[in-house]
């Protein structure tokens, strides 16, 4: 081992390379639940400098965990054991001059979501992929992590806003995939492979990324509903009405404002009246004469006459527009800083969206009596944050934990959803995943991940266990 970490030192210098001792910001998550102290960071600057870290960990049968921004809540990019190098992609942060032409821009992995939000836009281009943690959250992180974001219904996952990568295999070759068309079906996909592995299967390192023209008008609302039965009849009404506009479409709970009002320093409730659900709609056009202002005006009037919204205001600045979206974004702050919760990335079909909050409601009133639940999310493809906190002055027995986990579930899957929307699998979910898909289907990442990494040094634990057998799942039932 001090062979391997004099030769990193050796080949990557002073800022390439960090001791176990100066490895504690890279070594837990965000949520503080994963990691121990890794032999050190490995902080390459280029592709072939990760090339030959991988090269040196494998010759040294020394395990690797790629490591973006570290804002995962699964787990995923934090060291399991000691004989461990978290690889940091930190600072591969070069963005080339888009390609306005063609709709494209070439990246690092280690650039930061907003840094690349902040250069495209000075060219009259969006990148369309917005999230809570993306001052923080790096390219290489999102795509291996899939992530989804709140305009995925509109543009899609990161797995579609990509159009080329450059990765470093297992065995330290590099696959230099780094094509900027959408069509090319020249075999498999592979930079869908690689999009959700989790740095399993390889370090990407740089990507061609899909732009899209920055929206020349605007308009935001904020809603009051009287319930998720009412949001869900509303945001069909939106699709409905309005689908090639709408860029955004979220939703909440009061638990959830309530939250976010209590713990986090400048929020202001911005209606008249409170209500049990909200939704935060949001118009965008290419187009300056498209009237939106009155589209979202009539839609507005459709839900009240409809009895689906009870209160409402339209954002008449961007200061007021942030304000509203701040509303939303904090609530996983101000659940945090509540105290213990459990968090739940569930995704079902988006009209049973209430039908999952009300059994899961009940699932949870019977193992944890008095557990509060702070649902919010995606209301256009389905994306339910499902968090819950104990009764208020209470706590949450150990046991109750995995049995919540397993019961919401298997009421997703048993919705045709999913248990794992947008956050991954990471170490958290790998027995979940185990208990709650199908023998064939974990056996085929299984294949995949051991075709790949036949070593087993990528990111070992995650996504698939490695020790893991096909055999047959009963599902659990739901008591």
């Amino acid at each position: 081992m001090l062979d391997l970490q004099e030769r990193l030192s050796g080949r990557l210098g002073s800022k390439g390379w960090l001791s176990q001792a100066d490895a504690v910001p890279y070594q837990r998550d965000w949520l503080d639940r994963f990691g121990v102290a890794p032999l050190g960071v490995a902080r390459p600057a280029d592709t072939q400098e990760v090339a030959d870290v991988v090269k040196a960990c494998r010759a040294a049968g020394v395990r690797i965990v790629p490591q973006g921004g570290n804002t995962g809540l699964c787990g995923g990019a934090v060291a399991h054991g000691q004989d461990t190098v978290i690889l940091s992609l930190s600072r591969m942060t070069h963005i080339e001059p888009p390609e306005a032409e063609s709709g494209s821009i070439r990246v690092g992995a280690g650039v930061v979501l907003s840094a690349l939000h902040e250069v495209v836009e000075r060219h009259g281009l969006i990148f369309p992929l917005h999230l809570g943690a993306e001052g923080s959250a790096r390219i290489g992180g999102l795509i291996g992590t899939n992530a989804g974001g709140s305009q995925a219904f509109r543009y899609g996952l990161m797995q579609d806003l990509v159009l080329g990568l450059e990765v470093v295999l297992p065995d330290g070759e590099i696959w230099n995939g780094l094509r900027s068309v959408l069509k090319d079906n020249a075999g498999y996909q592979l930079r869908k492979l690689f999009a959700g592995s989790e740095g399993t299967l390889g370090v990407i390192t740089r990507a061609v990324l899909r732009l899209f023209p920055a929206p020349r008008a605007r308009v935001t609302a904020l809603l009051a509903l009287p319930s998720h039965e009412a949001a869900m009849a509303f945001g069909a009404l939106v699709r409905r009405e309005a689908a090639e506009f709408t860029s955004a479409l979220e939703f909440f709970s009061d638990f959830g404002v309530s939250l976010a009002l209590k713990h986090v320093a400048g929020l202001t409730f911005p209606l008249e009246s409170r209500d049990a659900a909200y939704v935060l709609v949001e118009l965008t056009a290419g187009s300056a004469l498209v009237p939106l202002d009155d589209i979202l005006a009539s839609l507005l009037e459709q839900g009240m006459a409809q009895g689906l919204v009870s209160d409402g205001a339209l954002a008449m600045s961007e200061a007021q527009r942030a304000h509203f979206w701040r509303l939303r974004e904090e609530q996983p702050e101000g659940q945090r800083l509540e105290g213990q919760q459990v968090k739940n990335d569930i995704c079902v079909p988006p009209g049973k969206i209430a039908a999952f909050i009300a059994a899961g409601g009940q699932i949870c009133q019977e193992i944890l009596p008095g557990a509060r639940v702070n649902p919010f999310g995606h209301l256009a493809d389905g994306n339910i944050h499902y968090n819950i906190s104990p009764p208020e002055g209470g706590e949450m027995a150990a046991d109750s934990i995995p049995a919540l986990v397993q019961a919401l579930a298997s009421l997703a899957t048993g919705m045709d959803g999913s248990f794992a929307a947008e956050h991954g699998l990471g170490r958290s979910k790998v027995a979940l995943a185990d208990n709650s898909r199908h023998s064939t289907e974990r056996a085929l990442m299984l294949a995949l991940k051991q075709a790949l990494d036949p070593a087993g040094i990528m990111n070992p634990g995650v996504v698939v266990a490695s020790t893991w057998q096909r055999r047959t799942f009963q599902m659990p039932g739901i008591s």
